[in-house]
């Protein structure tokens, strides 16, 4: 299975919080599964640091690297599939993020209850 991480399903398994349920923990570790992370959530934690919204240490770089995930690009088709979205979540990260997810047919690992109201395949973060 393709996993895409929401930036909180990213930051709790990088922190090892326990906010991370026990099943999505399990997926993101099974060998079956290619987890990838969206240049739109290292763009997510930049601007949420910069701000001083968050406070996490390191580089979003080197964390995708060391845990072997996959990096996927914010890409035009990606774009074009966000503009098509329903206004039922206006978060532009979460909205891209369900663009990308619904474009490269993968599954968003996520506790946002407002994404679930698109037509895109969850793994609940939380559980």
């Amino acid at each position: 299975m393709n996993l895409l991480l929401d930036t909180s399903a990213l930051l709790w398994w990088l922190t090892e919080d326990g906010r991370l349920g026990q099943r999505a923990r399990a997926a993101v570790a099974g060998h079956g599964n290619v987890v990838f992370v969206s240049a739109v959530s290292a763009w997510e934690i930049a601007i949420k640091r910069s701000l001083g919204k968050l406070r996490v240490e390191g580089d979003v770089a080197e964390w995708i690297e060391g845990e072997q995930f996959t990096e996927l690009p914010v890409r035009g088709v990606h774009a074009v599939e966000a503009e098509s979205l329903p206004l039922l979540h206006r978060d532009p990260f979460d909205r891209m993020l369900i663009a990308q997810t619904r474009h490269e047919r993968m599954t968003l690992v996520t506790s946002d209850a407002k994404i679930a109201r698109y037509e895109v395949e969850i793994l609940a973060a939380d559980r």
